[in-house]
């Protein structure tokens, strides 16, 4: 067996050695039409506040919202009997930047909630000016590290070949 081949066979089985199922720690938002905003969530992040029948908060979350006095919001996701959808408060003011009905956008017991990637239909409150939430996985830096680490070993076995 020569260097180079066992070289490579070790980088191959060092690879599948450290790949595992990824799993995405944050959920991206972002909110579009009639209201603008976009902002991220830890996937192992309890919320702050659990109202039974009501929903889950959380606080003072950093993002981008149209209207808010500074780049924080504290974000409530309704149980669906009360109405589902969401709704986005100002951190500085206490105003409401954005009150919605839809789905209920989570699962889970109150303490651990889990979303459902996809793009859901929002309405106001009151039943006008529909906006879209979307919400999809942010993948892990060592995702990313896997996909460069199986390019680099496409290219090297490419590179051999023509050789």
């Amino acid at each position: 067996m020569t260097l180079k081949h066992l070289l490579g066979t070790t980088a191959v089985a060092t690879a599948f050695l450290f790949s595992g199922a990824a799993n995405a720690e944050l959920y991206q938002f972002n909110i579009t039409g009639n209201y603008a905003a976009s902002w991220q969530l830890d996937s192992d992040v309890e919320p702050d506040v659990n109202i039974e029948e009501l929903g889950i908060t959380y606080r003072d979350v950093a993002g981008l919202y149209s209207g808010a006095v500074s780049g924080y919001a504290h974000v409530t996701f309704f149980y669906l009997g009360f109405g589902g959808g969401l709704s986005l408060e100002d951190s500085v003011n206490g105003e409401y930047l954005l009150i919605t009905d839809g789905p209920q956008l989570y699962t889970g017991n109150g303490f651990t909630a889990s979303f459902e990637p996809g793009t859901y239909t929002l309405t106001d409150y009151q039943g006008n000016n529909a906006s879209l939430l979307t919400i999809s996985a942010v993948p892990e830096p060592a995702t990313y590290a896997m996909l460069l680490a199986g390019v680099g070993i496409l290219g090297i076995a490419l590179r051999r070949r023509q050789h």
